[in-house]
């Protein structure tokens, strides 16, 4: 596990994005009213994915062949790329906590056989990061094309205590924020949030400003309602339809590897399509709906639902908060949560 600390600092993040946004944004003409139309130059990006009726890839499309909206207003594609040979920056979370300790084995070992798959095959330039997450966010690898050290660093996990994931969607997001190319996160757990300082908008946001795609992987050991969680497994399947992934809720073994090998196809056969916002109508609301679709009735495309952008007034920054982001600055190698607070000593009464 690498000691490097990640000279990123989250206090940085809101006057860093005030700044950008004051430069590329075009001020408005004078408003007329409520429903003033801002014309916003940031390129929009979203990777999507087509299926059929029958549920299968579908591959070498053409930039007409897709129709993007936002808030409703019909846009121009000015980005198109097929994707399949783009590099991939995977950041893999697995959930550490107490309650995956039986299964731990299992589940690494299906995450192990992904790894040599997906840097096996596809663009040279993929990588690979390992992150954990119990009741703190730890970073056990640095992206790398070196499966070994991914294996290795699996081998060592045992679980212990609760489930910061909201912790580890948001810090990982802002981890891979500004990396090249495609970026995915695949979350493996077995249930829902327990002790995070986040909460689950401001991990979408995270994710939605990285340009994340999540697909989380929900390991469900108990197959009727009575103990689930319930409101986890929503949490998770919002996660993957606002970043435009998928939920998978296999057992263990050869189930859990189909899903990643359908998460590997899914890679393998993406679209790059890019905008600029234009005419949109704007509300109070930051987020902009977006829809995607396709002239070909059968096939539907599975994307992003959204992103953050223009509002009529000014919100409030992505990371508004403490200095230190939920529970910490943010650290490479080292957890990134504070440590375990100690109780305090009991004292004897008067």
């Amino acid at each position: 596990m690498s000691g490097t600390t990640i000279p990123r600092a989250p206090w940085v993040r809101p006057w860093r994005l005030l700044v950008v946004s004051a430069l590329i944004f075009i001020p408005p003409a004078p408003a007329q009213d409520d429903s003033t139309i801002k014309v916003n130059v940031r390129l929009v990006r979203i990777l999507a994915t087509v299926k059929d009726a029958a549920g299968s890839l579908v591959g070498g499309l053409s930039k007409d062949a897709f129709e993007v909206s936002d808030n409703g207003a019909p846009q121009q594609i000015s980005v198109f790329e097929r994707q399949t040979d783009q590099p991939l920056s995977v950041a893999i979370l697995i959930d550490n906590s107490g309650s995956t300790a039986k299964d731990l084995k299992y589940e690494t070992d299906s995450v192990t056989r992904f790894v040599r798959a997906l840097l096996r095959e596809g663009n040279p330039d993929d990588s690979v990061a390992l992150f954990s997450f119990n009741w703190e966010v730890v970073q056990r690898n640095r992206f790398t094309r070196d499966p070994s050290q991914i294996e290795r660093s699996l081998r060592n996990l045992h679980g212990e205590a609760g489930t910061a994931l909201y912790d580890a969607v948001l810090l990982v997001s802002r981890e891979i924020e500004d990396r090249q190319g495609r970026k995915i996160i695949v979350v493996v757990t077995d249930g829902g949030d327990t002790v995070s300082k986040a909460d689950f908008n401001r991990a979408t946001e995270a994710a939605q400003i990285a340009d994340a795609v999540i697909y989380p992987i929900l390991v469900v050991p108990i197959t009727n309602d009575a103990g689930r969680n319930v409101g986890g497994e929503n949490a998770l399947t919002t996660f993957a339809q606002r970043t435009g992934g998928r939920v998978f809720s296999p057992t263990l073994g050869t189930e859990m590897d189909r899903a990643f090998d359908q998460i590997l196809r899914d890679l393998r056969t993406q679209y790059l399509l890019g905008f600029y916002p234009k005419d949109v109508p704007l509300s109070k609301n930051r987020y902009h709906t977006l829809q995607i679709g396709l002239r070909v009735p059968e096939l539907h495309a599975i994307a992003r639902s959204g992103y953050y952008g223009e509002a009529l007034q000014d919100a409030a920054p992505a990371y508004a908060g403490s200095s230190t982001g939920p529970g910490g600055p943010v650290q490479g190698g080292e957890t990134v949560r504070p440590k375990k607070p100690v109780p305090p000593k009991k004292t004897k009464g008067p």
